[in-house]
């Protein structure tokens, strides 16, 4: 488990938009970035839109918001699109960046285990370093944790 005041793992994904992004390319600014396991599913849905709804007042303090996936970049402009998110998506279809940050591990539903995304928020502070982790947020509970990060 990632633990504050630590480095964050670097990493560069495509995004949406089908650019490179890198955690470096906001060097200088607060990042927010959550884990959700897949895009257009209830539970990703009202994160997103918890998120989303949230947004002027956790980006008043030109905070970057990026949302993480398995899901093709293709799968996100659809997300995107559907429920306007007005933040960062982007595509870990191997999920090493989730490895990297912990949110990657052993899940159980129906009495079935398997491997996948753990639902988890993660913020960064203007030098890389976490701020916070935390793993098995509820997806209502990241716009909230992200705004304590602001101050708002």
């Amino acid at each position: 488990m990632l633990e504050a005041n630590t480095p964050a793992p670097e990493f560069t994904l495509i995004s949406d938009e089908g650019k490179a992004v890198s955690l470096s390319d906001f060097q200088g600014k607060k990042v927010i970035i959550y884990f959700y396991p897949k895009a257009d599913t209830p539970g990703c849905t009202k994160q997103a839109c918890a998120i989303r709804d949230q947004y002027a007042p956790i980006t008043e303090s030109e905070v970057i918001i990026i949302g993480i996936s398995p899901d093709e970049p293709a799968q996100l402009v659809k997300f995107r699109e559907k429920y306007a998110l007005p933040f960062i998506l982007l595509s870990d279809p191997d999920h090493a960046v989730a490895e990297a940050y912990g949110a990657w591990g052993e899940k159980n539903m129906y009495g079935k285990t398997y491997m996948g995304i753990i639902r988890s928020h993660f913020a960064v502070d203007e030098a890389g370093h976490l701020i916070e982790a935390k793993l098995n947020v509820k997806p209502l509970t990241t716009a909230d944790l992200a705004l304590k990060i602001v101050g708002a």
